[in-house]
């Protein structure tokens, strides 16, 4: 390695040298002091490598390497980056925000904001696929369940979905597939008809119809105010706003019951501060209840992150997407959390999926159900009564100076009648500090909320009347068929934490349960766990960032677009696209977005029966649930031994369907971790077959900076900032997945859900930015990194990902690689063999890690019996060796296992994890000793783990069939488990 492959800009001041783990990967220091070799000469050397540089150009084939420089803005420093992004928030308007649609402002308590939003414990931490070391972040979830279940009154809910609009399109298909009728309609979507309320919000009848379009459902929008309309075939099912667009709030009972005679199931979006004073969807009779759990203490954030929720009756829950938390035992008979049902997660299902959902919004959910817990039911209660007090103030105010308010029942939101005076007043509003909503010319309304003050009320009434407002009778008690009469949040946990000091030392309690990325490396395969700096991490409570309505007028918002247009054009720059939307609010919902922009260009073109698409065996699920999704019919190429697209299937797929095709979603590199050859010619054949290439940008983290998607074949790819631009993962969403396309398909990208038909982009997300308020992250990231720093981490993963697989070569095999041996920035271990002759199984492994103080890498994906490993740029030698060890002496126990010393069941394998508890039980009776369960000490004396700073998993290995077989998925009573 010489100075010259040495970027000049890596001084120790740059952040590269604190974000790229190997040390002399951009510092250019050779050797120490004491003459002992710097980590990338190390590295290299074990890889029989010359120099970075020659591994990169052996690892990439030559036909898509770029060697010219990113065009963007050299790297800064922490302290320019965060200046500018101070720069930026200043330009947005912070005004008191009372346009409502589903957005409210609320307070997060601080004691949640510091030690849930803003702690590494909580936003570092992965999905919890790994039940025994996330139990923390699996109680936080169930939490939050029970919170949903409790205040709607139904059965069973989900760990979150992505926002309310697309919970009401998630409902309206789980009504199709969960309806009587067995006809079919269009692209073999279910028949009949589900009806729209018109009540609900604009951008949800948006995104639920485009997404019902392209998957072939029929649905309308109604008037519902005299009853429901005769629509063509069955009715399928009927979706309610409980707390409509404008305010009002009916007995909905009349329409659930006329629904419920024509056989039809019913959705009811609520809210869930409302329905702490509003009777429940469940005593409503509703099937599902969707919504928002935002106003739990989850700032604005321009739109989002936000969890949304998903409750059904009992006989649904299987039909539930998304994820579901649920109670089950471990080993010793404890009660222990995991995921339930996990086969219904979309992506194991691929083209038979019903939902594409991957990604959801754990660490909002988190928040919102730790706002819960601080609040308690009394105190959720006396928020919800105060915000509907400050609304019946303003509509007695309004009535008395001789103002029309158009309903009398409503909770938080008063729309008053003001013809031809909308705009006018929305200005003045505007102009003394609050933002109102006009759906139209004549009306004008005003939404309270937690932050809402009889100060502001007075200022608006102020702008209403053009005259101080003077006292009025406010008489605004709901009706009895609106109120409540059933009890929530009975469980203890919402009742024992009323102390600041009992809720800190209880979120303290929780992520001292969690493995994350604070405390270990996590090798995820495909999921790319890299640091999530804390620079990045703060401006997303910046007031100027988190307090903006996503509705605001344009000029409100001027620092959140040029930080959007500003990221989008830097990602067009990496990706070598023209275009780039970072509406979709996951990785699933871009997929999604690129492949309507397909069928949209297709569509323009007169090209209609172009419904098919090519998916590789090898691809993630997720393509295919996000194809059937689109509408499209998906057809499978076959992949060869090496796990690259096998080229004559291709061939044959193309001739056999032909004018059919809309394009190929490939994975590059690929799902199994190799950079494929002949890329360039899979993207040839599908365009001389009038097919699009879609290509999914899960990996991208291996190709920034060396390769553009964009200029080997692509049409679109999608991106998941939460992988390669370090948005983190929080313990399984929120995600942002930005779509980028080629120029002839830049139409097509997703519009914004206000405005209706004049974008030709279906959206796919609620608000126009989707999760603009932790986009500064991304940002940050790559203003910090510039073009050397982002071109050096993708070769730092290159370079983690190959010293690995070079040193576990010996002991695991490595299942697939490219030229020469090498992967892209990760491998796959095959344990197969291993599983054979021993009966150590993959899972054993994972689970035996835990001892080890690791996340398991990915168990089972894409090959069943393989772990697949991703170390990311990140890790610094120190922690990739420590992994080596970790493997190294399972593989020793693994041979003690085959050379007969412990039978497998009896084996410290199968025994994993180990708690505390259980090795200071006086009854030891295992072949093993406690310091090897431990795996404090190997079988040769030496110590094979830190046991100074030793993770203790909480739970034995969870019995995961006994939790679907009883099925607990909210709080379970304390006594429940005493036995």
């Amino acid at each position: 390695m010489n100075e010259q492959q040495i970027p000049a800009a890596f001084d120790r001041d740059h952040f590269a040298t604190r974000h790229i783990g190997p040390r002399d990967v951009r510092t250019g220091v050779e050797a120490a002091a004491d003459g002992t070799p710097g980590d990338v000469v190390r590295m290299l050397a074990v890889l029989g490598q010359p120099s970075l540089d020659a591994l990169v150009d052996a690892a990439i084939p030559a036909s898509i390497r770029e060697h010219a420089p990113l065009d963007l803005p050299a790297a800064r420093t922490e302290t320019e980056v965060t200046a500018d992004l101070r720069r930026i928030a200043a330009k947005n308007v912070v005004k008191t925000q009372m346009i409502g649609l589903g957005y409210y402002g609320t307070t997060t308590p601080a004691v949640i904001r510091r030690n849930v939003l803003e702690s590494p414990g909580w936003y570092t931490s992965y999905t919890p696929y790994q039940a025994e070391i996330s139990q923390g972040r699996l109680e936080a979830l169930l939490n939050f369940q029970t919170v949903v279940e409790d205040l709607t009154g139904l059965a069973i809910a989900n760990a979150s979905l992505l926002d309310e609009a697309t919970a009401v399109a998630e409902a309206v298909a789980l009504m199709f597939r969960a309806h009587k009728t067995g006809s079919k309609g269009a692209r073999g979507a279910a028949g009949g008809t589900v009806v729209l309320d018109a009540e609900l919000f604009p951008q949800t009848l948006a995104v639920t119809q485009g997404r019902s379009d392209a998957a072939g459902l029929h649905v309308v929008v109604a008037d519902l105010t005299d009853g429901l309309p005769d629509v063509e075939g069955d009715l399928v099912g009927v979706v309610l706003q409980q707390s409509g667009t404008s305010g009002v709030v009916r007995d909905l009972r009349p329409l659930v019951a006329a629904a419920k005679e024509r056989g039809a199931l019913v959705t009811v979006a609520a809210d869930l501060l409302a329905l702490t004073v509003l009777v429940s969807p469940g005593e409503l009779g509703a099937d599902v209840s969707v919504g928002s759990a935002q106003r739990f203490g989850v700032p604005l954030f321009y739109g989002g992150p936000h969890a949304a929720f998903m409750a059904v009756r009992s006989g649904l829950e299987r039909s539930l997407p998304g994820r579901l938390v649920g109670v089950s035992l471990d080993a010793d008979g404890a009660p222990a959390y995991r995921l339930a049902l996990q086969t219904r997660e979309q992506h194991i299902r691929r083209e038979r999926a019903t939902s594409n959902i991957c990604t959801a919004q754990a660490l909002l959910a988190i928040v919102a159900s730790m706002y819960a817990v601080y609040h308690g039911p009394r105190g959720l209660r006396a928020i919800a009564e105060r915000v509907h007090d400050r609304a019946v103030a303003l509509a007695a105010g309004a009535r008395a100076a001789g103002l029309t308010v158009v309903h009398d029942t409503f909770f938080d939101t008063v729309r008053l009648h003001v013809p031809g005076r909308a705009a006018a007043l929305v200005a003045a509003a505007c102009d003394a500090g609050i933002n109102l909503y006009a759906p139209d010319a004549d009306h004008v309304q005003a939404s309270c909320d937690e932050t809402t003050t009889p100060e502001t009320i007075a200022t608006l009434l102020g702008v209403l009347t053009g005259s101080t407002p003077a006292d009025a009778a406010a008489d605004g008690a709901l009706p009895a068929w609106a109120l409540r009469s059933t009890e929530y949040l009975t469980h203890p946990v919402f009742s024992a934490h009323r102390s600041e000091t009992s809720m800190l030392r209880y979120l303290r309690a929780l992520s001292d349960k969690d493995l994350a990325l604070d405390r270990t490396m996590i090798p995820l395969g495909s999921c790319t766990m890299k640091l999530n700096a804390t620079v990045e991490m703060e401006p997303i409570s910046w007031p100027e960032l988190a307090d903006v309505h996503p509705f605001v007028p344009a000029d409100q918002a001027t620092g959140y677009r040029e930080l959007v247009e500003t990221l989008e054009g830097w990602l067009a720059e990496i990706t070598g696209y023209a275009g780039v939307s970072v509406q979709p609010n996951a990785g699933s919902q871009g997929e999604f977005a690129g492949l309507l922009a397909i069928r949209g260009y297709h569509r323009s073109r007169g090209d209609e029966g172009r419904d098919v698409v090519l998916i590789p065996a090898s691809a993630h699920g997720t393509n295919a649930a996000s194809a059937a999704l689109a509408g499209l019919r998906v057809v499978v190429v076959a992949t060869a031994e090496d796990g690259s697209i096998e080229l004559d299937d291709l061939r044959a797929k193309l001739d056999q369907h032909g004018p059919q095709v809309a394009g190929i979603m490939i994975t590059y590199p690929s799902t199994h971790g190799v950079y494929e050859a002949h890329v360039r010619d899979v993207c040839a054949l599908v365009h001389d077959a009038g097919g699009q290439v879609y290509i999914d940008g899960a990996n991208l983290n291996a190709l920034v900076g060396l390769a553009r998607p964009g200029r080997f074949g692509g049409d679109v790819s999608h991106l998941n900032l939460h992988k390669t631009f370090c948005i983190p993962h929080g313990g399984g969403g929120p995600g942002v997945g930005p779509v980028a396309v080629a120029d002839h398909l830049v139409p097509f990208l997703p519009g914004n859900p206000l405005d209706g038909a004049a974008s030709a982009g279906v959206p796919v997300s609620a608000a126009p930015y989707g999760s603009a308020g932790i986009l500064p992250i991304s940002y940050a990231y790559v203003a910090l990194m510039g073009p050397d720093g982002l071109t050096a981490a993708t070769e730092g993963a290159v370079l983690s990902a190959n010293y690995l697989a070079a040193r576990l070569r010996e002991h695991f095999p490595v299942l697939y690689a490219g030229p020469g041996g090498l992967v892209a920035h990760e491998c796959i271990l095959d344990l197969r063999d291993i599983t054979k002759r021993t009966g150590v199984t993959a899972e054993d492994v994972a689970k035996r890690l835990m001892d080890y103080g690791f996340h398991a890498p990915t168990l089972a994906f894409p090959v069943p019996g393989t772990l697949m490993v991703e170390p990311t740029e990140s890790e610094d030698l120190a922690e990739l060796d420590r992994f080596v060890d970790a493997m190294v002496a399972i593989r020793g126990e693994i041979d003690a296992v085959e050379q007969g010393r412990w039978v497998v069941e009896e084996s410290p394998l199968r025994g994993a994890p180990h708690t505390a508890g259980a090795l200071l039980s006086g009854d030891w009776d295992k072949a093993y000793s406690r310091e090897e369960a431990a795996a404090v000490v190997g079988q040769d004396g030496r110590a094979t783990a830190r046991a100074a700073t030793k993770y203790w998993p909480p739970v034995r290995r969870v019995d995961g069939a006994y939790g679907d077989r009883n099925l607990v998925c909210a709080c379970p009573p304390v006594e429940s488990f005493a036995d």
